[in-house]
């Protein structure tokens, strides 16, 4: 690990004070969980493979007829 300083308000400070005394862990610990949360939160969703695909009535592309595919097409 590498050490670092951050700068925070009498606010903060007092917040994380108190998470320390009442969760029992080190100030350190705290924050380093609360950057992983936060980059957590802010990931975008790789599962946009699977997004929707229970929706819609049942048929794929390859279940449609060219012609029905095309419409509107070219008018």
């Amino acid at each position: 690990m590498k050490k670092t300083s951050v700068y925070l308000n009498e606010t903060h400070v007092e917040r994380l004070r108190k998470l320390s005394e009442r969760e029992g862990r080190s100030q350190a610990d705290i924050i380093r969980d609360a950057l992983d949360a936060y980059e957590t939160a802010r990931r975008p969703d790789r599962r946009f493979a699977l997004t929707a695909s229970g929706e819609g009535d049942g048929r794929s592309a390859a279940d449609i007829s060219e012609e029905e595919l095309l419409e509107g097409f070219g008018t």
